[in-house]
């Protein structure tokens, strides 16, 4: 193969892999623009107090469930039991009494929300969502509470154990967008390695690996001159 023939190449791999190129460097900016901590709303959310140390909790009442995990944790309205069954399932108990605490409802949704979050004052709706109907912006397979906020920001509470899942915030859903071009994914914006992405980045390399085999045929042409 002779130099036009690897130029042609190149500039017919050029075309093809220009807009990805594009794409994969405009998502990129757009996603290093803001710390990550922002994108995450880590500054949104309020700080709780630690467990008081002299508190005594009394042992939770067990469901015949094997039991994965068990800890104290702070929420708004104080310390409470959290237990994790092996099966992915949550319950909270009143570490005072041990006795097992209802799920979250949507009025405790709203209130548990406005403890998590920093000026969470204008709540303008919130719904329940099933494990397996997790929204995307959420993107955890758990029940959950969407509390919506007046400027977008949407607040999810799990509604077994009453914990914060996630702040969402536009600032979010952009940076999920980019990240969702980056990896050619915007369905569920979590697989990145597919067909088509490594089949763009390989054009990519190979491109490339044209590029600089031609700028050392035109170097050693230019040296014999």
């Amino acid at each position: 193969m002779n130099y036009k023939n690897f130029r042609r190449w190149h500039i017919w791999l050029g075309w093809l892999i220009g807009v990805p190129l594009i794409i994969w460097t405009l998502s990129g900016l757009v996603m290093v623009l803001t710390p990550i901590e922002e994108i995450r709303g880590e500054h949104l959310r309020a700080k709780l107090p630690a467990v008081e140390a002299g508190l005594n909790p009394v042992p939770p009442a067990m469901e015949v469930r094997a039991v994965k995990k068990l800890s104290l944790e702070q929420q708004p309205a104080g310390p409470v039991w959290v237990i994790a069954y092996s099966d992915g399932g949550m319950r909270r108990a009143d570490p005072k009494s041990g006795a097992l605490l209802p799920m979250v409802a949507a009025a405790e949704a709203n209130v548990l929300a406005a403890g998590y979050h920093e000026g969470a004052e204008n709540i303008t709706g919130v719904r329940r969502f099933e494990a397996e109907e997790s929204p995307l912006d959420l993107r955890r397979a758990r029940p959950s509470w969407q509390v919506s906020l007046d400027n977008g920001t949407r607040i999810y509470i799990d509604a077994e154990s009453g914990g914060l899942l996630a702040i969402r915030t536009d600032r979010w859903r952009v940076f999920d967008f980019m990240w969702g071009l980056h990896i050619m994914d915007l369905e569920t914006r979590e697989d990145s390695s597919h067909p088509i992405l490594i089949g763009f980045a390989a054009l990519a390399l190979i491109s490339l690996l044209l590029a600089f085999i031609m700028q050392i045929w035109r170097q050693r042409r230019k040296g014999k001159s």
